[in-house]
């Protein structure tokens, strides 16, 4: 293990709250003298089959206590899905069905070894204590935290300000959370800065129950590609990881320069004094901003498919914007027709929208092409002839040819 203040460094690195650092600090002294590994914990309810890079900020984190050798736990919320996190809602979560959760779960476990190491990274589910817990054990736990105390909250005080319902199970959740953090023996909880409330009730019932409270430490929300909202597959600003390669590489070199370094913070294996280095660079005029964007580019793309699909990404990118050309693995869809066929149909039997509703939104959004031109008729019906090129958005083509 590295010494106690060089893993601070990497620890603390975007870091939004470590309660405490003298804590913390403490802890890796004792595990540094004793070649004890600190046991890290980051929760994450099966929500959504499909990761994105704002979920992935908690997953670079455990990643540097993984790389200074210490144990990282992934908990899968199987349990706690069932009741839905009430964190950041207006009205109450609808809860995951046992299905979804065995789903979600699977692809989740195949997606986070992207970026932690297979072989040294537990995975846990939170079932294994929570569902041997009786009705006795769910009163005593309920008996640990005041309605006062929950609805110091924010988003429960302010719900029950505004006569929004709050349902009785969402007082279990943080109470649940904190749970895990026992039966654990957590000695670091990440989440974002949205979980300080969840992650403090752990520190609690820790105490409460003779064990040393663990380390909470919270991290920002990332800003999605609009440079202000939360990254969200419902606002259409993420970056998922599962997505092709262009799509990951476009996306990201669609940053603003100012949310470029964000995300090199946050999620670039780069150490702080090589992207401090980049930041001078372009201050001094030695960068331009595209180098920096695509050295970034090149990174998360690489991470979450290849080296050797990064380069060809990127070969695409300049391909298409800087040359203008189209990108070498253009998909082709062949049809029989003998009258003409209409955009938004068209659209969906190529597999470029997932439905007539989105190809019409698009159109009128000036956002669908054919042989370069726009079109902005959400009715226009093309006509049978020779091989057209369809294009939607910046990074979506398609070659249809007529049989």
């Amino acid at each position: 293990m590295k010494a106690v203040e060089e893993q601070l460094e990497l620890i603390e690195r975007g870091v939004v709250d470590c309660i405490s650092r003298d804590e913390l600090k403490k802890k890796l002294t004792v595990s540094l003298e004793t070649e004890r590994p600190l046991k890290i914990k980051a929760g994450f309810d099966p929500t959504a089959p499909d990761l994105h890079l704002g979920h992935t900020v908690l997953l670079q984190k455990l990643k540097h206590f993984q790389d200074l050798g210490h144990d990282v736990h992934f908990l899968i919320g199987d349990f706690t899905g069932l009741i839905g996190d009430p964190t950041g809602k207006s009205e109450t979560r609808k809860p995951l069905t046992r299905e979804d959760i065995s789903r979600n779960a699977e692809t989740y476990k195949e997606q986070v070894f992207k970026i932690l190491d297979s072989y040294r990274t537990t995975i846990a589910f939170n079932s294994e204590w929570l569902g041997k817990l009786d009705s006795f054990d769910m009163i005593r736990l309920a008996s640990e935290l005041t309605v006062a105390r929950m609805l110091e909250r924010d988003d429960f005080k302010n719900r029950f300000e505004s006569g929004r319902p709050i349902s009785i199970h969402e007082f279990l959740y943080p109470l649940i959370q904190g749970y895990d953090s026992v039966a654990m023996e957590a000695d670091v909880e990440l989440g974002g800065t949205d979980q300080l409330f969840n992650l403090l009730m752990g520190r609690d019932m820790q105490r409460s129950r003779g064990q040393q409270p663990q380390i909470v430490l919270t991290l920002p929300l990332l800003e999605g590609l609009d440079g202000v909202n939360k990254m969200s597959k419902s606002l259409g600003n993420y970056i998922g990881i599962t997505e092709p390669p262009d799509d990951i590489y476009g996306k990201t070199m669609s940053l603003s320069d100012e949310l470029m370094f964000r995300y090199y913070e946050l999620l670039s294996d780069l150490s702080s004094v090589e992207i401090a280095e980049l930041k001078q660079g372009l201050e001094s005029g030695g960068l331009h901003p595209k180098d920096i964007k695509q050295q970034l580019a090149r990174e998360l793309t690489a991470r979450f498919h290849s080296e050797s699909a990064a380069l060809q990404a990127e070969q695409n990118f300049e391909n298409v914007f800087a040359r203008h050309k189209l990108p070498e693995d253009v998909e082709e869809y062949t049809i029989e027709a003998d009258e003409a066929l209409w955009l938004p149909k068209l659209l969906v039997d190529c597999g470029m929208v997932s439905s007539t509703s989105e190809g019409r939104r698009l159109i009128k959004q000036n956002a669908v092409s054919i042989d370069g031109e726009k079109v902005v008729d959400t009715e226009y019906m093309l006509q049978p002839g020779e091989s057209v090129v369809l294009k939607v958005g910046k990074r979506r083509f398609c070659r249809v040819v007529f049989a």
